[in-house]
């Protein structure tokens, strides 16, 4: 065996170390798992004197992916400044947990959507807390479904509707910010591996759907969100419907906040979807956001993630990445606009633990990049074969 053999072998097997504390603390545990190689992180909030260590989300994560698994093994120090995990099998099946009210639903969700396919049995996970109300922050689950769901269908998970029925994320209860009290349920069925993904025609943009969604304020609020957000967007396109979800304790449901959020999509005739989503800030001073500036701050975000091109979202970008280093041993392709600083750096740990390297080409036509690799070939053993 050369030695070049050798170190790749020894980096294969070899732990995953990291001495920089929580950064991308999601993203690390979630390759640990899927390469079966234990993790190490050191230094987590070691300068912070007054709450040094993990927070109760990331702790509350931690639980959630135990969950999910068989045999993980969690070793916190006493000062949650060091954190050794070492992974167990995937399992899948319906599960339940409940949230912290320090982070939204949608960061848990986030946190275990590239897990979801490589389980041993179809994935069903209930999870209750906050729904809405801290999209500057986290995504919402409406955001991660509008986004993530057809980025699923473009890898091959859940097309065969013969076998399983599609993936899906699905609002039962709203809960805003911060008292939550809301119900997420999310779908994913299992794949043996993942589809070569080609995905470079953005095409011409079609029509703008979204959903205006309040919780216990006036219904009125949310009929102004969507009016002063389509007249934004009519200067462009005339194709634009917003619809009103209106919540309360009467009507529909949802948790004891107030709350009032937007999410758009605008999609084009190559099948591409582009989303971008605003939220009122329940810390804010009452009155200093009106309804107004909520419609018209989210029709501009949808318009600058339109500007800066890709066939997916900024915030898809390091899911649609990962996925393409788990594909087969073929080449995938992928067009982006401007890469976030997350991606990058999800770009150098995808390298490090599963020594995959992109090959990026610029389009100056569009300032677009076409992000280019070859799959490990992961696949899904727990899955029987047909």
């Amino acid at each position: 065996m050369s030695s070049k053999k050798k170190q790749k072998t020894a980096a294969t097997l070899g732990a995953l170390r990291f001495e920089d504390g929580a950064v991308q603390f999601r993203q690390r545990l979630v390759c640990s798992i899927l390469s079966h190689r234990p993790l190490l992180i050191k230094n987590i909030r070691s300068d912070d004197l007054e709450a040094p260590g993990l927070r109760d989300y990331e702790a509350s994560f931690l639980r959630l992916l135990d969950s999910m698994t068989n045999g993980t093994n969690v070793e916190i120090n006493n000062t949650g400044t060091q954190l050794r995990f070492k992974p167990g099998i995937l399992l899948g099946g319906n599960i339940e947990h409940e949230c912290t009210l320090s982070r939204n639903i949608g960061w848990f969700l986030e946190g275990i959507l590239p897990l979801a396919p490589f389980g041993k049995e179809d994935l069903e996970v209930t999870l209750t807390g906050i729904t809405d109300g801290t999209c500057h922050v986290d995504p919402s689950p409406d955001y991660l479904a509008a986004t993530t769901l057809p980025l699923m269908q473009k890898f091959g998970i859940g097309i065969d509707l013969e076998e399983s029925p599609p993936p899906r994320i699905r609002v039962i209860t709203r809960g805003a910010a911060p008292k939550g009290q809301g119900c997420v349920e999310f779908f994913c069925p299992i794949e043996k591996e993942l589809q070569p993904l080609d995905f470079i025609e953005i095409g011409k943009f079609k029509r703008v759907r979204g959903t205006c969604v309040s919780t216990r304020i006036p219904p009125s609020s949310a009929a102004r969100v969507a009016h002063s957000a389509k007249g934004l967007l009519h200067r462009l396109l005339p194709d634009v419907w917003i619809h009103t979800d209106v919540h309360s304790s009467k009507k529909n449901g949802c948790g004891p906040s107030p709350g009032l959020s937007l999410w758009m999509a605008a999609e084009t005739t190559e099948g591409v979807q582009i989303c971008a989503e605003t939220c009122m800030d329940y810390q804010a001073q009452r009155g200093s956001d009106l309804p107004e500036d909520v419609g018209t701050r989210g029709a501009a975000m949808l318009l600058e993630e339109i500007r800066k091109g890709g066939c997916i979202d900024t915030s898809c970008q390091s899911l649609a990445l990962l996925w393409m280093c788990l594909g087969p041993e073929d080449v995938a392709r992928i067009r982006l606009g401007t890469l976030s600083r997350y991606t990058i750096a999800s770009l150098r740990l995808y390298k490090d633990v599963f020594g995959v390297e992109f090959k990026i080409k610029a389009d100056h036509v569009d300032k677009t990049v076409i992000m280019s690799c070859l799959g490990t070939g992961f696949r899904n053993m727990a899955k029987k074969s047909t």
